[in-house]
């Protein structure tokens, strides 16, 4: 099976706010929630796309020829590949019937981990959700990492728990998250964290932690002082803040800081969409990359079968762009091979 045919395979069965376009660039879907736009303008998750195309790469074949080697080593696992499925949550409401919250992440995860890659789970207002995510995730042996959303304490403790019997090697929570209207009316509040509460939660959850919605490079210190093994520079795909700079634009920054003062895995997503798009982040010196919305659409049409065919896809571009700009393994690729 094709990705084009998962792609057309998946237009009838995605509702009436997702197109499956062609190319995943955010224009189609601007301002639609419900739906995978954003809820203002959707100008954000448009620049995210487009900036990664700005990046050219240079070629260089006069290297010596060998084997590639797209594997990495992420909290003590090793993957096949530097990139990862994103979290989704309230997959009925934004893209269709086809799946639940529960359904689509025990069939994700299952699916990535038998592809040699791991999917972040997400999570949402449906408590079974989490229940389900870290059921998927302990069948496939603790490979994946659930996310979960900056609710308050009590909520986060008891979400924890389940992250904890499932044996994941890690746990997320995607603060970027924030900005969503269903959180801001809870009681007891939830949503934005300081720094000193995310130092709290990181300290009482007990395994490697990632803080997902990092866009600066005061965040990113943040998360460091707060302890946190990992963060994914994201504006939550551009769907929570418009006029927000693109992930790419503010990577660089982050990285060089970041680098400079600890070995926190600094993870990215935001508009990418091809194999050369992951060259691309790591070039720029993330370790790794989440993609979300291909993700949904591979699922929607064609369930395992098609989140295979999308993971070869990104896979084998990878690979095609590693050989032609001389880069044997994910350690050999930086800067030089990249024109900003």
């Amino acid at each position: 099976m094709t990705y084009q045919e998962v792609v057309e395979a998946a237009r009838p069965k995605l509702g009436s706010y997702c197109k499956a376009c062609p190319v995943c660039n955010g224009k189609a879907c601007a301002n639609t929630i419900p739906g995978p736009g954003a809820k203002g303008l959707g100008d954000t998750a448009v620049r995210n796309y487009q900036k990664w195309q700005e990046i050219r790469v240079n070629m260089d074949c006069l290297v010596k020829a060998g084997p590639i080697d797209t594997s990495l080593e992420l909290f003590g696992r090793t993957y096949q590949y530097p990139f990862f499925a994103g979290p989704v949550g309230a997959v009925q409401l934004h893209y269709g019937k086809e799946y639940t919250d529960m359904t689509y992440n025990e069939v994700m995860v299952s699916a990535c981990a038998e592809n040699g890659i791991m999917a972040f789970t997400g999570d949402g207002v449906n408590p079974d959700q989490t229940i389900a995510a870290a059921e998927a995730i302990k069948k496939s042996g603790g490979i994946g990492i659930p996310v979960i959303k900056p609710w308050n304490k009590d909520l986060i403790d008891e979400k924890m728990a389940l992250v904890k019997a499932a044996g994941a090697s890690a746990v997320a929570m995607d603060v970027d998250a924030s900005g969503l209207p269903f959180l801001k009316n809870l009681t007891p509040p939830a949503g934005a964290k300081s720094a000193e509460e995310l130092k709290e939660i990181i300290r009482d959850a007990g395994l490697p932690f990632v803080v997902k919605g990092i866009m600066t490079v005061a965040g990113a210190r943040k998360a460091m002082q707060a302890g946190a093994a990992g963060i994914v520079v994201s504006n939550h795909g551009g769907r929570v803040l418009d006029g927000c700079p693109s992930t790419a634009e503010v990577l660089p920054e982050i990285v060089k800081a970041v680098r400079a003062e600890s070995d926190m895995k600094i993870l990215v997503d935001g508009g990418i969409r091809s194999g050369l798009d992951v060259f691309r982040a790591l070039a720029m010196g993330a370790d790794g990359v989440l993609i979300c919305r291909p993700f949904v659409t591979a699922i929607y049409g064609a369930g395992a079968e098609g989140i295979q065919t999308y993971i070869q896809k990104i896979g084998s571009e990878l690979k095609d762009i590693m050989e032609m700009c001389g880069a044997r393994s994910l350690a050999d690729i930086n800067s030089e091979m990249i024109r900003l």
